[in-house]
């Protein structure tokens, strides 16, 4: 085991990263009764699995604590592992990648001085930030196993998958199941839950996945447009699934979802847009030009208060 810090830069709350994974369906996030975030999934480099429990201290009022992890590394295949520091090194650039730690936010408070709905969601969300897929692969991997299918369904079917065929992790004395890693999933023949089509493109998808397509970093390198194309060269990846992969999956902080209808109806209903804006994703990817470099941010607040709206 070894121990990482992350000094977020501008706000961020765990405890709100805690309360948006419970109820992000893809997660299946079962939550203990402490102030503990508890993660364990299959590593970048593609071969290992991390378990990670993190913390924040308390800060001064009206500042932001530190968060604290506690990281052990696990080869996919049970084997015996001794990691270097490179190896760690990725794991820490990987947690803080999933919590949105890797992007400077210091520049995020001041984009609700100049727009009262950003405001507002600054102040019913404080501190919330992207809490993203551990990776793009696993991104892709629900991609393709919710097409067609209920939300709660495919949390069902990817919890299963874990379970049955994942790596088993001890973390701050749960445990949990980590999803499969590539090498592991592309010699699954028979899922439950999943059609034959389906398993043969999460093959495929473990191929790309090994081969280098999904690389986090590569992917937020390119331009976002580049980045889609190459993710809808995937079989079973669509507009909708590429921007999920892209944005929540890499990390990216400054997209605007062209093809994610629920955040443009909240984008229509949070700035009284008629109905022919609301309709045209370009007009609101201009309105959204203001929210740069945080425009993933702000789509994800949008589409949290949304959610919230409706259980209310």
């Amino acid at each position: 085991m070894t121990a990482a810090s992350f000094v977020p830069q501008g706000p961020f709350s765990l405890a709100a990263s805690i309360r948006f994974l419970e109820g992000f369906t893809p997660a299946s996030y079962d939550h203990a009764d402490d102030d503990v975030l508890r993660l364990a999934f299959p590593a970048d480099d593609n071969h290992h699995v991390i378990g990670c429990a993190l913390r924040q201290k308390q800060a001064a009022a009206g500042g932001t604590g530190p968060v604290t992890a506690d990281l052990t590394l696990h080869p996919g295949d049970g084997g015996p592992i001794d990691p270097g520091e490179a190896e760690w090194a990725a794991a820490r650039a990987q947690v803080a990648r999933i919590l949105s730690l890797d992007v400077d936010g210091s520049g995020f408070p001041a984009l609700g001085a100049h727009d009262p709905v950003v405001a507002s969601l600054q102040a019913e969300f404080p501190g919330l930030r992207p809490v993203c897929f551990h990776s793009p692969y696993e991104a892709a991997a629900w991609a393709i196993i919710g097409n067609r299918i209920r939300r709660s369904q495919a949390a069902a079917v990817k919890a299963r998958i874990a379970r049955d065929h994942g790596r088993p992790v001890l973390v701050a004395g749960q445990t949990l199941h980590a999803f499969p890693v590539p090498d592991d999933l592309r010699r699954l023949d028979d899922i439950p839950g999943l059609t034959d089509v389906k398993v043969e493109r999460l093959h495929a998808l473990a191929e790309a996945t090994l081969d280098g397509h999904l690389d986090a970093a590569s992917l937020r390198a390119r331009s976002a447009d580049d980045a889609l194309k190459a993710l809808q060269e995937l079989p079973g990846i669509g507009p909708f699934s590429a921007e999920l992969i892209l944005i929540r999956g890499a990390g990216h902080p400054d997209v605007f979802p062209a093809c994610e209808p629920r955040v443009h109806r909240a984008t229509a209903t949070e700035y009284g847009l008629d109905a022919a804006t609301a309709d045209d994703p370009g007009r609101l990817a201009a309105l959204a030009e203001t929210w740069r470099p945080y425009r993933s941010w702000i789509a994800l607040l949008l589409r949290a208060r949304m959610q919230d709206r409706a259980y209310r």
